[in-house]
C-alpha cells in the first residue's frame, strides 16, 4: 500500500504543504493550472530555499499582482471578526495580529464551493477541496457559536486559503496515495493578538481542528500550526502516529517563510510502501495485504423524505467527507415506504456528519456504532484511450492484483465531452490497462 507521512516537527501550514508536494515530485505546472482555473486573480511563485541547512521548496501566493503574507480572516454575520496570521509567513513576533476587515467583502462557503466547482478540477480533487473548506468553516463556526453558513472568509484570506486548499487537493491526488499518516503536531507557543484580545497558541480554530490529535509545543514561541494546515492534515490523514513501517521511495521538504535558529522551519513529506515491521527487520520488505481501521456507522430511518432531497443529502454527506453513503428501501410502521440511510465515517468525523444528517433530512434520531473495516491495498494507474486519459484503481492482496476498475467519473467526463457511449470508454480503458500489464 502506497502511504505518505507528514512530519510536522515545525507545525504545518497550507503553503508548507504545497512546498512539500512540489519537493516530492508534484508538477508545479499542475498546481499553477489549478490556481489559474479558480479565476480569482491569484498565482504561485515557487523557488528553492534553505532552512537550517536543508534545501526545500518554498511556495508563495500572489493575489492581484501582490504577494500575500499567508493570512486567514474569518468573521460571521453577527459581527464577530477573527484574524489568523500564519507564523510561517508572518514577519512579526506573533503569528496573529488584529486585522479587522471591512464588512461586505467576504466570501461565504456557498460562493467558495461555486468557485471550486467551476474550476474544472477532477471530481475527486473538487470533493477533497470542498471537504477541507467545510472542515475549516465548521471549526470556525463552533468557535464563534454560529452556523457554518454564517462564516465568511475575508477577501484576501479566502483567496490565499483557496489556493492552498485547492493546490493541496490537486497535488495530493496526483501522488496516488492510498493512506496519509501524520506525526504528532508541533503547535508552537506564546500568545497572539486578534480582534478579541490576546489568546494563547494554538488559536481556537486550530485547537478545535486538532481535537483527538496528539500535539505538543517545542521550539520558537510563535504559531507553528495554522488553521488551514490543521484542516488539510485532519481531512487527508487517516491516523496520527510516529513514523510508520515503510519502504521509503522519496522525501521532500516544504519551507515556511521564517528561518528559525532552533530548528529548520520545514514540513517533511515521506512517500513509500507500507511494510510489516518483521519484514523490515529481516531485510525483505513486504507490502501489507490490507489495513484495518475503526470506523463509525451512522444510520437513520426516513419515511417522509422525497427522493430528490434524499439524493441531495447523500451528495452533501459524501462531499463532507463520509467514507461511503448508501440507502436501502425499508417498510416503515403503518406500512409506509421509507429508506434506511447509512453513512460510514471516520471516528473523528462522526459528530460533524451526524449533525449534517439532522440538517439535511427529517430524521429525529441518528444511531451509531463502531465497526472494524479491513481494506485491500490500492493504487492508481493512468491509461491512455483514444478519447483521453483514464485512471484505473487497482486492488492487491499479498502483492497479487485482485481487482481493477476504471474510474467512473473519468470515463463519464470523456463520454460526455467526446459524445461517445460510456460503455465504450470503460471497455477501452480496461483493454488499455490489460495491454500495459501484459508488457510488464
Amino acid at each position: 500500500m502506497r502511504i505518505a507521512y507528514l512530519d510536522c516537527f515545525s507545525g504545518i501550514s497550507g503553503d508548507m504543504f504545497l512546498g512539500a508536494l512540489v519537493d516530492t515530485g508534484v508538477s508545479p505546472q499542475l498546481l499553477e493550472d489549478a490556481v489559474g482555473a479558480l479565476n480569482i486573480g491569484a498565482r504561485l511563485e515557487i523557488r528553492r530555499v534553505v532552512r537550517g541547512g536543508i534545501a526545500a521548496s518554498k511556495v508563495d501566493v500572489y493575489s492581484n499582482g501582490e504577494r500575500d503574507l499567508p493570512r486567514e480572516v474569518f468573521w460571521n454575520n453577527r459581527g464577530h471578526d477573527h484574524a489568523h496570521d500564519h507564523a510561517h509567513g508572518d514577519l512579526h513576533q506573533h503569528a496573529h495580529e488584529d486585522h479587522r476587515p471591512a464588512h461586505g467583502h467576504g466570501r461565504g462557503l456557498d460562493e467558495i464551493r461555486r468557485i471550486i466547482q467551476q474550476a474544472a478540477l477532477s471530481p475527486t480533487a473538487e470533493q477533497t477541496a470542498i471537504r477541507i473548506f467545510e472542515v475549516l468553516g465548521a471549526a470556525e463556526a463552533e468557535v464563534h457559536q454560529t452556523s457554518i453558513d454564517e462564516v465568511h472568509f475575508h477577501e484576501v484570506g479566502a483567496a490565499d486559503a483557496m489556493v492552498d486548499i485547492v493546490g493541496a487537493a490537486v497535488g495530493s491526488e496526483s501522488l496516488a496515495i492510498e493512506q496519509w499518516v501524520c506525526s504528532p503536531v508541533n503547535v508552537g507557543g506564546g500568545a497572539v493578538q486578534c480582534a478579541h484580545g490576546t489568546l494563547p497558541v494554538p488559536a481556537p480554530a486550530t485547537l478545535k481542528l486538532l481535537a483527538n490529535v496528539p500535539v505538543y509545543s517545542a521550539g520558537p514561541q510563535v504559531e507553528l500550526a495554522t488553521p488551514t494546515g490543521a484542516a488539510i492534515a485532519k481531512t487527508l490523514c487517516h491516523r496520527f502516529t510516529s513514523f510508520p513501517a515503510m519502504r521509503v521511495e522519496k522525501a521532500g521538504y516544504g519551507a515556511g517563510t521564517r528561518d528559525f535558529s532552533e530548528h529548520p522551519n520545514l514540513l517533511r513529506l515521506t512517500i513509500g510502501d507500507a511494510t510489516t515491521p518483521d519484514a523490515v527487520a529481516d531485510g525483505a520488505p513486504r507490502t501489507l495485504a490490507a489495513s484495518n481501521e475503526s470506523i463509525t456507522v451512522l444510520e437513520a430511518n426516513l419515511d417522509d423524505l422525497t427522493p430528490q432531497v434524499l439524493a441531495y443529502a447523500m451528495e452533501r454527506l459524501l462531499a463532507a467527507g463520509a467514507l461511503d453513503v448508501f440507502s436501502v428501501p425499508a417498510q416503515m410502521k403503518k406500512s409506509r415506504p421509507g429508506a434506511l440511510l447509512s453513512v460510514l465515517a471516520k471516528v473523528e468525523d462522526a459528530d460533524r456528519l451526524a449533525q449534517l444528517m439532522f440538517a439535511e433530512t427529517t430524521t429525529l434520531g441518528v444511531r451509531r456504532r463502531q465497526e472494524q473495516r479491513q481494506t485491500l491495498s490500492r493504487r492508481w494507474e493512468t491509461v491512455a484511450t483514444k478519447w483521453g486519459p483514464v485512471r484505473i484503481k487497482i486492488a492487491s492482496m499479498n502483492g497479487s492484483i485482485s481487482n481493477y476498475a476504471p474510474e467512473y467519473e473519468d470515463c463519464r467526463a470523456l463520454a460526455e465531452s467526446q459524445q461517445v457511449p460510456l460503455r465504450a470508454v470503460i471497455e477501452e480503458a480496461v483493454q488499455g490497462y490489460l495491454r500495459g500489464s501484459r508488457k510488464q
